[in-house]
């Protein structure tokens, strides 16, 4: 059996400084940004995340009651059931990477306005402490200590008489930080599959149904150097 909660205690370390940064850019630009447990105006419709976060995910849901896991899998298989309609073959390891990437926007349409499944019917979510990071970053553009931009656009909701990318206040170094989740991908999917590989995504969904005890990867996909060879 694998063990990955070392690594996994590892990558919310490395989540709990993206948490420090969205909690300063909150005291900074004060009720510039709505961002907030509970807020779930963003959490609707279909998103790539990392095959480290559905890992997140599913260690998250293993720890709520098995009546509370049932309700959530019944909504996660009917949202797969969704992609199925442009993806009949969508199934187990449920792999974004299996499909051509122009057809992403088409299987996760931007103006897709169903809830997450892991909304409960306050708009609380259920696994907020094991969300992804894409989760964690969102609303908020994304600006490295360098000033390099990294992601331009923020939550509707924030920022409404002022323009976040003129602030140095709520710069991070991003770039750091995203280093070492790479880093920590490679280890998580040389722990998995024998060896490493840079970019395996999934949905939110989909990744309430694996089972990282038995994964096993398409054969195409394993032999795939894109997703394998450093950048």
């Amino acid at each position: 059996m694998i063990c990955f909660s070392a690594l996994l205690d590892r990558y919310r370390e490395l989540l709990a400084e993206v948490d420090v940064w969205h909690a300063h850019c909150s005291l900074v630009a004060g009720d510039q940004i709505s961002c907030q447990r509970g807020c779930s105006a963003c959490c609707r419709g279909l998103f790539d995340i990392t095959l480290l976060d559905a890992c997140l995910l599913r260690d998250g849901f293993s720890r709520l009651p098995v009546q509370l896991q049932q309700h959530i899998v019944d909504k996660a298989t009917q949202r797969i059931m969704t992609v199925r309609t442009l993806w009949p073959d969508f199934d187990a390891p449920f792999l974004l990477n299996s499909y051509p990437e122009e057809q992403w926007d088409q299987a996760m349409p931007d103006d897709d306005e169903t809830p997450c499944a892991l909304l409960d019917e306050e708009g609380d979510c259920l696994l907020y402490d094991s969300r992804p990071m894409t989760c964690r970053l969102h609303g908020v553009p994304l600006v490295d200590v360098s000033g390099e931009l990294l992601f331009d656009e923020w939550c509707s909701l924030n920022f409404t008489d002022s323009n976040p990318l003129e602030s140095t206040l709520l710069r991070a170094p991003f770039n750091d930080i995203f280093k070492h989740e790479q880093l920590l991908f490679r280890e998580f999917t040389t722990l998995l599959l024998g060896r490493p590989f840079n970019e395996l995504d999934t949905m939110i969904p989909a990744a309430l149904l694996l089972d990282f005890e038995h994964f096993t990867l398409p054969e195409p996909l394993y032999g795939a150097e894109a997703l394998s060879n450093p950048h």
